[in-house]
């Protein structure tokens, strides 16, 4: 039996008006069960309700908790009203991500808005609790008791606005499934009978101009660009018919022309790759090599010819790097890396060779990821510069360091023996002239240290340590000076918290430096702490004070050499002090910043490995 285009078409229609029927019927049953069902509809505005009552139920606790707080249990009710903070928080997030009806956003706006001038105004109360105790009782019923009633009566609405919705939309929902089944008994019935008479009409117009489309359709994929079909009729079926003439034409011009042009692009792009004196890899969204210059196989010791359309890890068997790129084609942006880990080290020749790389995902104009482009720059003559540079300021440094403290034994024999014979301004000149060698002979240690740190030449002696421990060396060191100042020195490190790997003289260096600028920059009754986390295989420890903070345009260049923070305080340091800081935790394997507000204080925070 010879199954034609026609008889597929009537056989699929009668199968598709069979399965039309069973639909029709199964809607009917289900439209009979949609007024039962409203309930599960509205499932989202319950959502909301809930949320509603959990806010009204966490401000209320927030409230109790305020009252206990003016009552004098400042602790029980501190922490009442933190934990009802949180839950707060966490329902609005989910009444916001919930938003279903109309106005339903100004009250959750209002209600967001409303609770933020809520905790301002309990900040008040709190700092009135501190200074002035009598007046906090007032401020509460003038300024805290309204900002909560005016949150409470926001959420309250929101919760009868959503019942409000769900009764009308259950009672709509009913008469819905009523007419729905009148109309679905009409309009099947309807469709039907019309899918019948279509069926027997557009199967005698479909074969014969089809067919020839097919068949065209076939040469055209074979490559043979010079099909034409027959336009027999002027309707729809004839205008596809000039259509598709007029596609082939065009396509075969195109083909014609773009082949060669293509050809010139591919060849004009590799000449531009090979020309850059920069190594260059560039990488498909397959993570395979579609481009590399000469500079780059030279790198990699590879031949051009034969890495194309290779795995990058197949050619360039460096994991680090593969997975920088990896990181970029998956957010398509260049990957964050840490200063001085985008450098690439390789032994050539008997020497060592270090490029500086970077990567950029290139991306269409519609945004979807095409590939990766590494690009690769010689700064070896760059690193040589910077080696010879360490060296000489630790060869000055070391060479400064006897006649300094042969000025420093000259001066102190002259401040304990003729001291009383000078004058004033003699005194003067010589206290001044001790100070400054002071400063000199601290600026040439720190010099030496660093160069030394720089230059690998520093030995650490890795143990494990309890960061109590820790804490404790650091601020035994510096809490007299501390008590001088009237500056609350204080640590805590939780319970549980797990060794690190450190050296725990040169850790309790970096702490102790952090500390003494905290010292430096907050005033007499402020306070500073030290404490720690446990975030997965690291512990950050933090250095955490309430002075006057570091400018903005500091804060990314702070960790630099002979960078000091213009203020009247920062005759007394160095410069070096951060910049050592750094170098002692790259060498632990961990890395060092900074978060501050000027005017709020600063927190000092570096990361050390667990020990295992």
């Amino acid at each position: 039996m010879l199954w034609t285009l026609r008889k597929k078409i009537l056989i699929g229609y009668g199968i598709t008006l069979a399965v039309a029927m069973v639909v029709f019927l199964w809607a009917f049953v289900n439209l009979l069960r949609l007024g039962h069902a409203s309930d599960a509809i509205l499932s989202e505005n319950y959502r909301s309700i809930l949320a509603a009552e959990n806010m009204i139920d966490a401000i209320e606790r927030q409230d109790s908790g305020t009252l206990l707080i003016i009552s004098g249990y400042e602790d029980d009710g501190l922490k009442q009203f933190r934990t009802s903070e949180s839950l707060f928080l966490q329902w609005l997030g989910r009444a916001k991500d919930n938003i279903t009806i109309e106005g339903e956003d100004e009250i959750i706006n209002s209600i967001d808005t409303g609770y933020s001038s809520y905790l301002v105004n309990f900040s008040s109360l709190k700092l009135f609790l501190r200074t002035e105790p009598k007046k906090a009782a007032v401020y509460y019923h003038e300024k805290v008791l309204p900002s909560f009633t005016a949150v409470r009566d926001a959420c309250i609405h929101l919760r009868d606005l959503n019942e409000e919705t769900m009764v009308k939309a259950s009672d709509h929902a009913r008469r819905v499934a009523r007419k729905a089944i009148w109309s679905m008994v009409t309009i099947g019935s309807g469709a039907i009978l019309l899918g019948l008479g279509f069926s027997l009409l557009l199967s005698n117009f479909l074969v014969r101009p089809l067919r020839q489309i097919m068949e065209a359709t076939q040469d055209i994929a074979e490559g043979n660009y010079s099909v034409q079909v027959s336009a027999a009729s002027a309707d729809e079926l004839g205008r596809l018919s000039v259509a598709f003439n007029t596609m082939v034409e065009k396509l075969r011009t195109y083909h014609d022309l773009n082949v060669g042009r293509m050809m010139a692009e591919k060849r004009r792009g590799d000449a531009i790759i090979q020309s850059i004196e920069d190594g260059i890899v560039v990488v498909d969204a397959e993570f395979k090599i579609t481009g590399i210059n000469r500079t780059a196989a030279k790198l990699f010791a590879c031949e051009t010819g034969n890495t194309l359309d290779r795995h990058f890890l197949e050619v360039i068997k460096n994991e680090e790097l593969f997975n920088y790129i990896k990181e970029s084609a998956q957010s398509g942006s260049s990957p964050k890396i840490e200063q001085g880990r985008n450098v690439l080290t390789v032994r050539q020749d008997g020497g060592e060779s270090h490029y500086l790389f970077s990567i950029t995902p290139v991306k269409t104009e519609t945004g979807s990821m095409i590939g990766v482009v590494l690009l690769f720059r010689d700064i070896t003559s760059l690193k040589e510069l910077d080696r010879l540079k360490s060296e000489f300021v630790m060869t000055a440094s070391h060479e400064l360091r006897t006649p300094l403290t042969s000025l420093g034994m000259s001066v102190d024999l002259l401040r304990e023996g003729v001291l009383e014979k000078l004058t004033d301004k003699e005194q003067q000149l010589l206290l001044a002239a001790h100070e400054d060698l002071q400063r000199l002979k601290a600026l040439v240690n720190n010099l030496l240290d660093l160069s030394r740190i720089e230059a690998g030449k520093i030995e650490m002696d890795f143990d494990r340590v309890p960061v109590q421990l820790l804490f404790e060396k650091a601020v035994s060191s510096l809490i007299a000076q501390a008590n001088d100042k009237e500056v609350q020195l204080t640590f805590t490190a939780p319970s549980g918290l797990p060794k690190v790997k450190a050296d725990a003289n040169k850790t309790t260096w970096v702490l102790t430096n952090l500390i003494s600028n905290a010292l430096r920059y907050t005033s007499s009754g402020g306070k500073i702490r030290l404490y720690a986390e446990h975030f997965g295989a690291q512990v950050h420890v933090s250095v955490s004070d309430d002075g006057a903070g570091i400018p903005y345009e500091y804060q990314t260049k702070i960790f630099e050499k002979f960078v000091q923070v213009k203020s009247d305080k920062a005759t007394q340091g160095t410069g070096l002090g951060l910049a050592i800081c750094k170098e002692i935790v790259r060498a632990h394997g961990g890395t060092i910043w900074v978060d501050s507000t000027p005017g709020e204080g600063s927190t000092f925070t570096f990361t050390l490995p667990v020990s295992e």
